[in-house]
């Protein structure tokens, strides 16, 4: 499990996966949240814009996030 150290209140989903390096553009990273393929805390997330915040994991394909 990978940990991503958050440096504000919070993040949105988008931004957190090009971050990461998981898509090589938002337009990417949107289409991965649009097709069900990101999971944060153990749910579906269909927000494109879904503000993560400290304690969330999220996952996406093999990976899994930590965000502390």
């Amino acid at each position: 499990m990978i940990e991503f150290e958050l440096e504000s209140e919070y993040i949105e989903l988008i931004k957190l996966i090009k971050l990461l390096r998981h898509s090589e553009s938002g337009a990417q990273a949107k289409l991965f949240v649009e097709d069900g393929l990101v999971i944060r805390n153990g749910e579906v997330e269909t927000r494109k814009r879904a503000k993560i915040v400290k304690g969330d994991i999220i996952e996406l394909f093999e990976s899994q996030v930590k965000v502390v």
